[in-house]
């Protein structure tokens, strides 16, 4: 670390002054063939209400700037950086703690002091801190952390470092994780979708307009192989993106159910239900999802319900109800009666219902497979895992398979596992932790080996199950592979 200016910090209490937080990107969206994309969504997964459009050119800015943590302060004390030594001066308090922590928010080192009043100093060659990034300061309470680097910056307690989402109909959506606070001429390439979506404004009629005047049957897969029979009788119903919703304890749950132009209504078809991330919604699941691309052409229903708020305005949503985080609803109930209603207006095979989601979403994957067990054949979470809340609650009726897709660079939900580092909660298994839990819970046998996509699979597991994990290295935050998880869902359906 070079020199730094000293920077003032809460000591104690008194009057209120505010300290702003500010992030920026910017930089060009082109074609894999180089040339620039226009009106290209751009908003941040994790920071609310930023967005901005690509221009003609194909360039884009996006500006976050807010007054950020409020600090109560009449003493003033200065956080001076000194090469590797860091001097806290002028600062009187009861309890202070001095923490150094990596780019992923995990704790290096912290050191506590009692009944200062003066000056403190930390060398941090003495210390395991190496790859420091951040020091947070907690004096009484009052918390201040700092960005350790060419200029020293105030961060906002918990702040992750920004995820940018880029959407445009016919195109994949990419998501980009900065490396830092600050990002100039940034090229992102979109590639084209081997299918566009269908906008609610593009609705067309089915191709089977005569409602079947007889039932369909499917053989199910049990041991048994019984014969469900399933009655179509009315269930066409138009293509498209249709806006619906349950009541669940007095409150409007909405949802999207999305038709594709293959589905006719005079067989039953599985249904997908995909999860979003927190801070997303149905809208954004659906048009960032991998999945839609391949079970469209099969006439596959899906649905991409809405996540809540929790009443306590200090969390992050809308989210999932999957542990300490994000939303106070019950929604496991919530799926349960959306699926219910669904299944009264299309003609639904009920032992082929899945669940995936991204991010949050797939927390939500993971944490139905332990409550819904009899209503979700198979499912794909991405991006996310159990955490310790969740996973000690965590008792399916029944053995079920699960593949995951997990990033090695994952800096939302690290692969490694452990503190979210979002101050919210969330304590997680990891990858390999998630891995070896739901092999356990499925009474999976010998070990895994890899599968024919490269991924790690236990396949000796009771009742036919399967549970996969599928490893990108290097890979970040980002959603499932629907190639990949599409085909394995498909092959499992309930008992």
């Amino acid at each position: 670390m070079t020199m730094f200016k000293s920077m003032a910090f809460a000591g104690t209490v008194a009057a209120l002054s505010s300290l702003s937080f500010a992030w920026s990107i910017n930089g060009t969206v082109s074609t894999k063939a180089g040339q620039p994309l226009e009106g290209v969504k751009i908003s941040s997964f994790n920071y609310a209400n930023v967005e901005t459009t690509s221009a003609a050119d194909g360039k884009f800015s996006l500006v976050y700037d807010e007054v950020g943590l409020q600090v109560m302060q009449s003493v003033k004390a200065s956080v001076q950086f000194n090469y590797n030594v860091i001097t806290i001066s002028g600062i009187k308090a009861q309890t202070l703690t001095v923490s150094v922590m990596d780019a992923l928010g995990k704790v290096a080192f912290s050191k506590t002091q009692h009944n200062v009043n003066g000056s403190v100093s930390l060398d941090l060659n003495k210390t395991t801190a190496k790859g420091a990034k951040f020091l947070r300061i907690n004096a009484d309470g009052n918390r201040g952390t700092y960005q350790l680097g060419k200029t020293v910056t105030l961060l906002k307690e918990g702040d992750p470092l920004p995820t940018i989402m880029f959407a445009k109909e016919g195109y994949n959506n990419f998501s980009y994780t900065m490396k830092s606070f600050t990002e100039e001429n940034v090229q992102i390439t979109m590639e084209k979708a081997s299918s566009n979506p269908t906008s609610s404004s593009q609705i067309a009629a089915s191709s089977s307009s005569a409602k079947p005047e007889s039932s369909s049957t499917v053989a199910s897969s049990s041991s048994k192989a019984d014969e469900v029979i399933i009655n179509c009788a009315g269930k066409t119903y138009q293509a498209g993106d249709h806006k619906m919703s349950v009541n669940v304890d007095g409150k409007n749950r909405t949802f999207i159910m999305h038709v594709p132009s293959a589905y006719k209504g005079d067989k039953p078809v599985p249904l997908v239900v995909d999860y979003h991330p927190v801070m997303g919604s149905g809208q954004g699941q659906l048009n960032g999802t991998t999945y839609k691309a391949q079970t469209d052409p099969e006439g596959v229903i899906s649905l991409y319900p809405d996540g809540t708020k929790s009443a306590d305005s200090r969390k992050m949503g809308p989210g999932w109800n999957v542990g300490p985080c994000c939303s106070d609803d019950d929604d496991v109930k919530f799926s349960r009666e959306m699926i219910k209603a669904v299944e009264e207006k299309v003609c639904i095979d009920k032992k082929r219902v899945y669940a995936t989601g991204f991010s949050m979403g797939g927390g939500m994957s993971n944490h139905v497979a332990c409550f819904m067990s009899d209503v979700y054949a198979a499912v794909a979470p991405a991006g996310m895992d159990l955490n310790k809340t969740n996973s000690a609650q965590c008792n399916p009726d029944r053995p079920i398979s699960i593949i995951m897709f997990r990033g090695t660079n994952d800096n939302v939900c690290r692969y490694q596992g452990g503190d979210s580092g979002f101050n919210d909660g969330l304590n997680f298994l990891g990858a390999e932790g998630n891995f070896q839990f739901w092999a356990q819970k499925n009474g999976c046998t010998g070990s895994p080996s890899k599968n024919s996509n490269g991924c790690n699979e236990y396949s000796n597991c009771k009742d036919g199950t399967k549970v996969v994990l599928c490893t990108k290295q290097g890979g970040g935050h980002e959603q499932g592979d629907g190639k990949v998880g599409w085909p394995f869902l498909k092959s499992f359906t309930l008992p």
